[in-house]
């Protein structure tokens, strides 16, 4: 199943709802950025903002927690209702306990790499997680490109994940996700896009989700 997640760090921040709105129809999940300023260099959403989006949202949120020492944080973001939250495996020396308290409300419970981490970093946690997030650029900034330098690490997480037939684990992909780049990450294994500046820098960014998924769908 392919699931694409608009994230809204590159939409209107003055007109969140409005933006949510016009993507909510075609869109799987709502990806969710938190940046806390110290394990990436920007900040994004206060919780008072990420609150309000999540309660409001007509689709689920997809949190993706880059923030130093996730453990403190994480059972907010289950207390506002997200129904998948991931957190960065550099960010934290707890990763498993953070996974088990994720787990412990029925929310899925994703890890991320960051493009230096190698996939062999997550081995020891893989069969515990619902997502594996490879990222394709460096954390903390929107509207990046692309790094096909990343594509040999999604086709590995692939292929272990195939044959161990871990099919429950999402493959998620996010950074510089376009129509030029969509099916390069989904050749190489990834099954969940999240895409931010190509859809809401578009004029349609409903119409802008379908294309992205047609062009791997068929």
């Amino acid at each position: 199943m392919i699931r694409i997640c608009p994230s809204i760090l590159n939409a209107d921040r003055s007109n969140i709802g409005s933006e949510i709105d016009r993507i909510a129809k075609e869109s799987d999940l709502l990806h969710l950025d938190i940046m806390d300023g110290v394990f990436v260099p920007n900040t994004t959403f206060s919780l008072e903002e990420s609150e309000k989006i999540v309660s409001e949202s007509p689709i689920p949120v997809d949190a993706h927690l880059m923030i130093r020492n996730p453990e403190n944080e994480i059972q907010k973001f289950m207390d506002f209702g997200c129904s998948s939250i991931t957190f960065h495996l550099e960010a934290t020396d707890m990763a498993e306990k953070c996974v088990d308290l994720i787990k412990s409300q029925e929310v899925r419970a994703g890890i991320a790499l960051k493009p230096q981490t190698g996939f062999s970093s997550i081995l020891d946690l893989i069969e515990k997680i619902d997502m594996l997030l490879i990222m394709t650029v460096e954390p903390g900034f929107g509207g990046q490109s692309f790094m096909e330098s990343m594509l040999p690490k999604i086709s590995e997480a692939r292929k272990y994940l195939d044959e161990r037939h871990l099919k429950k684990i999402w493959l998620q992909v996010d950074g510089g996700i376009s129509l030029d780049t969509i099916s390069k990450a989904f050749l190489a294994g990834a099954d969940t896009f999240v895409a931010g500046s190509a859809v809401f820098r578009d004029e349609d960014p409903g119409s802008m989700v379908d294309k992205l998924r047609a062009k791997i769908s068929g």
